[in-house]
């Protein structure tokens, strides 16, 4: 009797389990085939309510980790093997030795070539022949010296190595994961914390809540998440700090790092990958890191990280270690059969002794003897053999992977968007949320971020504030004389040339950016298009303010034509002009790495820009060979549409009677032989010319200038569609650019 309310009174997981498999066998049954996951979901949530009563949709909820877990997750690797080409090392007296000397010289000097090498590159192999496997509940740590390939195997595992360089094949519950699939119900968090840095630890992670969580969560469902995540990550006292930089105090170095985990678990992933988490940490930080990731494997996750030392507290955390040298496996168990199998191994670990810095030590001294650690590779494929005979154990996996995922849903995973359709096709949509809500939070994450940091901002407007009122003084009020055109061309050249040079303050923006953008990319937390988009309407704000300022600073001051009229136009060619030049900035930060590279490619183009704008050479001076670069030029079109508009008007002289000598040598004589200079020429031709004869008209400097294949407008929408073609070439830049795997 005692046994049967014993039964009655198992853990709802039990319950969903039982369930789940009633559920399946009669799914199976009527339609003859095995249920979808679509199918499989709904009935999970059919289930919870009548065990339950409780409506919530059963992915809201947090897993409890004093639940048993009776659907395991295994995920198995087996005969990875990963080589790459490098180039390599020639030496030249080899080359000639060839003939003459020996094979073993010769082999010594350039190698054996594989299959596929030849002189000018050779295969190294960064993975051989790897398996092993990894459990919920447990912590895989994978160890060994730097170049072991330990950081190699993690990126395999992960699917950031693409298909075809990597053999060998990787299986959760015995079935092959499908890379979209394994985006979703995975998170890796890298070595570096990729964090912004005005952002306050909670914030960090109510913007991680809003890409990755499903769109069916409100948003106050979506805040307990967060709430709970900072309680498990142990950042309560750090929930309202900044994350900071080398420029304002934030966070602890290992509060950095569990808010970098807490942003890649923020959905609860099924599987987590980690490089070297506890790398540049203290030993009380590291093991309070390692210490959060234990309770997320408690919690029924797969834990899989690379370590490079760890320390005697850490060990009793970790459950699983693969040894690695060299790209080859020299250890795989539990920590406690460690001192055996070095025993055995005929290298017992002294009593005292940290077992993993023995380990490692022992590994690095084979690796420097000749024989190098082939015989520990070989003792461990035996101690292996040996124990898998030894330790058979009957395969514990009674479902399916879509089974044990849904049923891993109803115990209160979070995996992003799973839908209770059963008429899905597929398990989870590619995106938790649609393309405006990831722009919406986008937008609203860069705002905030700069808001915090207003110097950035300022400095920029004091930059353009500053060449407006030098520009404004020196070009003081200019005249209508023929010297005040060549003014006013000058003016208008360097000013079309400083709102492109201003806009390279944007290079680094994204560049900073750069590495985040693609962690959260990487495993599909929003649309590389909503990111491009949104970064181009918060930039629009402040190309405004800028424009104007540049404008009302100017073009006043410098005495332009126009009125009203005129300085709204003024005003949009410089908008343009900020907008085409940002763009175009963004555009190379999406295509060049490095800052200062960035900066020198920037100024280098942006200079040919203006050679070729029609300032220093009309268009028709211009060679055949180079004018396809004057159409290029940025600096043409907003540099012809502010001529246009000075010089439009008709009836407005710049050039009378005299005035004509001013420009040639005849400019030096006295006003009174001028007068009858022009009387003779006056004569000759057989015209009447006056000193208030008007000579030249602003058409006809715009003809001198070669300005009359378009109009302004048509420069003002050139312009613009300039800014536009750089935003798709920026898109296109990260869609090509931020795969993130190896070749």
């Amino acid at each position: 009797m005692s046994s049967d309310n014993n039964h009655h009174r198992n853990s709802p997981s039990q319950y969903f389990q039982h369930s789940l498999e009633l559920i399946a066998g009669e799914l199976s049954t009527a339609t003859g085939a095995s249920p979808t996951l679509g199918q499989l979901l709904k009935h999970v949530g059919d289930a919870r309510k009548e065990a339950t009563g409780d409506e919530t949709p059963v992915h809201e909820v947090l897993v409890d980790v004093t639940e048993p877990r009776p659907i395991p997750f295994v995920l198995s690797f087996n005969n990875l093997t990963y080589s790459v080409k490098v180039p390599r090392k020639m030496a030249l007296p080899g080359l000639f030795r060839r003939r003459g000397g020996s094979a073993a010289a010769d082999a010594a000097i350039v190698g054996n070539p594989l299959a596929g090498d030849s002189y000018f590159t050779r295969t190294k192999t960064l993975l051989n022949d790897i398996s092993g496997e990894a459990r919920d509940g447990e912590i895989l740590a994978v160890l060994g010296a730097s170049g072991s390939g330990k950081s190699t195997l993690i990126d395999a595992l992960a699917n950031r190595i693409a298909k075809g360089s990597l053999k060998g094949n990787i299986t959760l519950n015995g079935e092959a994961l499908e890379s979209r699939m394994l985006k979703v119900i995975s998170a890796y968090v890298m070595q570096d914390d990729l964090l912004f840095p005005m952002l306050t630890v909670e914030e960090t992670l109510m913007f991680a809540a809003e890409f990755r969580l499903p769109r069916t969560l409100s948003k106050s469902k979506k805040k307990m998440r967060v709430q709970a995540l900072i309680d498990q990550l142990g950042l309560r006292n750090a929930a309202k700090t900044v994350i900071g930089d080398e420029g304002h105090r934030g966070v602890s170095g290992g509060e950095r790092r569990r808010v970098s985990i807490g942003i890649d678990i923020i959905h609860d992933p099924i599987i987590l990958f980690l490089d070297e988490p506890t790398s540049g940490l203290d030993s009380t930080s590291a093991f309070m890191v390692v210490k959060v990731l234990q309770r997320i494997a408690q919690s029924g996750s797969i834990v899989v990280m690379s370590v490079h030392q760890p320390s005697y507290r850490i060990l009793g955390l970790l459950d699983r270690l693969i040894f690695l040298s060299r790209g080859q496996t020299v250890y795989s168990g539990s920590p406690t059969t460690l001192p055996l199998y070095f025993s055995e191994f005929g290298y017992p670990i002294p009593e005292n002794e940290n077992k993993t810095e023995f380990a490692l030590d022992l590994i690095r001294e084979l690796e420097g003897s000749p024989g190098g650690t082939k015989s520990l590779v070989e003792f461990n494929k035996s101690w292996q053999s040996m124990k898998h005979t030894r330790d058979s154990e009957p395969d514990r996996l009674g479902l399916s992977l879509k089974e044990a995922i849904s049923a891993s849903i109803s115990r209160g995973k979070l995996v992003p968007g799973a839908t209770n359709d059963v008429n899905s096709t597929s398990m989870v949509p590619t995106f938790a949320n649609p393309f405006w809500k990831e722009m919406v939070v986008l937008s609203n994450r860069s705002i905030l971020n700069s808001r915090r940091m207003p110097e950035l901002f300022g400095i920029r407007l004091a930059a353009v504030l500053v060449t407006g009122f030098i520009l404004a003084t020196v070009f003081w009020q200019l005249d209508n004389s023929p010297k005040g055109v060549q003014e006013r061309l000058g003016f208008f050249a360097f000013a079309m040339s400083t709102t492109y040079y201003t806009c390279a303050d944007a290079l680094p923006v994204f560049l900073q950016e750069r590495y985040i953008f693609m962690r959260e990319t990487a495993y599909n937390a929003y649309r590389r298009l909503s990111y491009v988009i949104s970064n181009a309407l918060v930039t629009l704000p402040g190309l405004i303010l800028l424009s104007f300022a540049f404008s009302m600073t100017t073009f006043w001051a410098v005495g332009l034509d126009g009125g009203l009229s005129g300085f709204l136009f003024y005003f949009l060619i410089m908008f343009a002009s900020f907008w085409s030049g940002s763009s175009f900035v963004t555009f190379l930060s999406g295509v060049v790495p490095h800052v200062m590279l960035g900066y020198t490619i920037v100024v280098a183009i942006l200079a040919y820009f203006l050679l070729f704008s029609g300032f220093f050479i009309n268009r028709d001076r211009i060679p055949g060979y180079w004018i396809w670069f004057h159409y290029l030029s940025l600096v043409k079109y907003p540099y012809e549409a502010v001529l246009q508009n000075e010089f439009e008007n008709p009836a407005k002289c710049f050039v009378r009677g005299i005035q004509i000598f001013d420009n040639s040598p005849l400019g030096a004589v006295p006003p009174a032989m001028k007068v009858r200079l022009l009387q003779s020429l006056s004569n000759t031709l057989g015209m009447r010319i006056t000193s208030s004869t008007c000579m030249t008209t602003g058409l006809d400097i715009l003809k001198q200038e070669g300005i009359t294949d378009l109009s302004k407008w048509n420069c003002l929408l050139i312009t613009v569609a300039w800014g536009f073609l750089f935003r798709i070439l920026f898109y296109f830049s990260l869609l090509l650019g931020s795969k993130n795997k190896r070749s």
